[in-house]
């Protein structure tokens, strides 16, 4: 059964070599690694040409422009033919049974969408961070609004906790559901995904990635979406949510539900925010009586 593994890429050639043997070294024999290069200014496309060549596994995609960071995982997609699918950065590192442990769990249940791990993360610094283990069973459930529930949930409590666009997924159970492109889109995607069908856990760490941590103003450009959204990131965020729940086949119930549970993370956002700005107006207040 094949697997396609998405690996989306931008002047990547120095950095993406362990990310390439990692999914290469799979135990998993049916393997497709697909590159989307977002017209790569360095030497990537070299690079990569070359491993196509070495490897028929390796499929090679040059975009003749830049198509915008989300774009670009949108490309990884669309060029993928595998049964199933993953995305991976050009720096992550997948342990060689990723492919194979998360495919037992598809074959366990036929109703999932998604498979996601733990996951190990590792910082600008070097140091190496674990979130704790999810234990959850909600995204297990047939009702979409309890697995909704539990996503919302762990964005604004744990946002470590689940990575799934970094997970296994049924491939065109993934392709029908629209990415935005927009701040947060990662968590609007990932909502949509809950949306779209159960997921399962392997509760073992088959993934390490590296976090990069930036500024909104430093992600708007990287998205290429005005910078204004970031003052009103939460509140597109979640209209944006609002939008897709409306397009859902939802019962009277299900839907009363779900107002209800946009309604309670959308104040626990907020007072979050409005906290961290009282911190953060606090400090500046100080450092300057300091002066």
């Amino acid at each position: 059964m094949l697997v396609s593994i998405g690996l989306p890429v931008r002047n990547g050639a120095d950095r993406m070599g362990d990310a390439v043997q990692s999914a290469l070294k799979q135990d998993h024999a049916d393997i497709e690694l697909v590159i989307s290069d977002n017209a790569s200014t360095d030497h990537t496309e070299e690079y990569c040409r070359e491993l196509a060549r070495a490897d028929s596994r390796v499929v090679y995609h040059r975009q003749p422009v830049n198509v915008g960071v989300v774009g670009n995982f949108d490309a990884v997609l669309r060029l993928s033919r595998g049964t199933y699918f993953r995305w991976m950065g050009d720096d992550d590192l997948l342990e060689p049974n990723c492919v194979s442990r998360s495919l037992e769990v598809f074959a366990e249940d036929e109703r999932l969408v998604l498979v996601t791990s733990e996951t190990m993360y590792t910082g600008p610094d070097g140091a190496v961070m674990k979130p704790p283990t999810y234990r959850g069973t909600r995204l297990l459930s047939d009702d979409p609004i309890d697995r909704f529930t539990e996503m919302m949930v762990v964005h604004t409590q744990e946002h470590m906790l689940l990575d799934p666009l970094y997970g296994l997924m049924r491939r065109e159970a993934v392709a029908r559901v629209p990415r935005p492109v927009m701040l947060r889109e990662d968590e609007v995607f990932a909502v949509m995904l809950a949306l779209a069908g159960p997921w399962g856990h392997v509760p073992e760490i088959l993934a390490h990635r590296g976090l990069r941590f930036r500024r909104l103003p430093e992600i708007a450009r990287a998205l290429g979406v005005p910078e204004w959204t970031v003052h009103f990131a939460t509140t597109l965020q979640f209209a944006a949510v609002v939008r897709h729940l409306r397009t859902l086949d939802l019962t009277p119930e299900q839907r009363r539900r779900a107002w209800e549970v946009v309604a309670r993370t959308y104040a626990r956002r907020q007072r979050q925010t409005l906290s961290h700005r009282t911190r953060k107006a606090a400090r500046l207040a100080l450092a300057a009586l300091r002066r």
